[in-house]
């Protein structure tokens, strides 16, 4: 159903009318068609950004949604760069949960609160963007992170695949296995590819250890996946950190081209491996998703919850953005994250906020495995926050970004790279 500017600056919009006291000038006319600017990255290989703008402007027909694109690596530093400049895009992604409270507390978020009350409770994450009981961003996408397998490389070796009660050391076991196997069937593929951010490691670790906190400056619940990790290293059963970094292995190539068995990833690469093997990018084989592997059998299995990480992905709005362009604004938030843009993203792999939107039409998706473990995985997981929002959470995890780095290329003992990264979150950040 289309909607003209008219309509989407009415009651039908669900959002309280902000443009009211505006007078009838350029800046603040709420009449004539309305052009948003929206920042986003990688527009080549991410395209959800086009995807929602296409959507909203088929159903609001008044209003165009132009793309600013920004370095993926760089986003944060260059968006806080033109912010600060004045000249920002007026929507914007929050692509790290890490740097929301920068964003918020520096006061370049526009209270949504309206946005969030009509969509309800069934976008997972809101509570993220949420400070003193205001909403300063609204998410449209909920990644949660998930274990790819290659059930192609799992027949091959004869080694029994993810069933949905796996733990760490089933995990650890079944990657040594696989890649002893598969160098006897001439295969150069290993267990298992873990890509060199910290996330891999930390991000779990965090989310299933009971009680673990990283503003609580006692990170002793990350060495059991830190041995874990360094163990599948040294023996041989995934790429090392130092080979991985100075070739600039990507996760993408490591799995698509069968050199690993198992990845563990966000729920964003189904989209990416589905385009990757329908466009030759990526080898033609059989996969399937199961959940990540649990600390303890209690969280394991068909009857139970398995707990895994993931940040939502937001959108903000850039209060500097003209008057009359708040209402269509606050209207494009409320699509990207109902139903209709729920829809759009599911259509392209993406895995929206709002899942139970979608679990039927994203398993029609061609390429998606229909297995009963994959579409288990997609609706049933306990998502944590990776990155807690706070004041020091940008700070604290680059403090871990080192640990990481010391621990996974060996040149700290797990052990000291803790010690030594609690003594730094003490003394440089929390103390302050």
């Amino acid at each position: 159903m289309k909607r003209s500017l008219a309509a989407l600056l009415g009651a039908a919009v669900a959002i309280p009318l902000v443009l009211s006291g505006c007078s009838g000038d350029d800046e603040d006319s709420a009449s004539g068609p309305i052009t948003l600017t929206l920042a986003g990255w990688s527009f080549a290989t991410t395209p959800e950004f086009k995807t929602l703008a296409d959507g909203f402007h088929a159903t609001h027909p008044d209003v165009t949604v132009e793309l600013k694109e920004y370095d993926a690596a760089n986003y944060d530093t260059q968006m806080i760069a033109d912010l600060a400049a004045g000249k920002a895009p007026d929507i914007y992604a929050q692509k790290t949960l890490k740097n929301f409270y920068t964003y918020q507390n520096g006061k370049q978020l526009l209270d949504v609160s309206d946005v969030a009350q009509g969509l309800g409770d069934k976008v997972g994450g809101m509570a993220n963007y949420q400070v003193d009981g205001k909403t300063y961003a609204i998410p449209y996408r909920q990644d949660s992170w998930v274990l790819y397998y290659n059930k192609t490389l799992f027949e091959k070796a004869g080694v029994k695949a993810p069933d949905g009660s796996w733990t760490w050391d089933d995990y650890a076991t079944a990657s040594k296995d696989l890649t002893g196997k598969l160098k006897s069937a001439g295969s150069k593929a290993v267990g298992d590819y873990e890509h060199v951010w910290q996330s891999t490691v930390q991000g779990f670790a965090l989310a299933q250890s009971q009680g673990a906190s990283i503003e609580s400056a006692d990170f002793s619940y990350l060495e059991p996946y830190y041995t874990r990790a360094v163990d599948l290293q040294n023996a041989g059963a995934q790429v090392k950190f130092g080979d991985a970094t100075t070739n600039n292995l990507t996760y993408q190539a490591q799995f698509g081209k069968q050199q690993a068995a198992m990845m563990l990833m966000g729920s964003w690469f189904i989209a990416t491996l589905l385009k990757q093997q329908a466009g030759g990018d990526a080898d033609k084989f059989d996969w399937g998703v199961a959940p990540a592997p649990q600390l303890t059998k209690a969280t394991t299995g068909k009857s139970a919850t398995p707990v895994t990480f993931g940040d939502p992905t937001g959108l903000g709005i850039n209060p500097k953005l003209g008057k009359n362009k708040v209402a269509a604004a606050k209207a494009f938030l409320s699509y990207a994250a109902g139903v209709d843009g729920a829809k759009a993203l599911a259509g392209i792999g993406i895995t929206p906020a709002d899942t139970d939107a979608v679990k039927d039409t994203f398993f029609q998706l061609q390429g998606v495995p229909q297995d009963e473990l994959t579409k288990w995985t997609f609706a049933t997981h306990d998502t944590k926050p990776e990155n807690p929002p706070g004041k020091y959470t940008a700070a604290l995890q680059n403090i871990l970004n080192d640990l990481h780095t010391a621990v996974m290329s060996g040149s700290k003992p797990v052990g000291a790279a803790i010690t030594e990264a609690q003594d730094r979150a003490k003394n440089e950040v929390l103390n302050k």
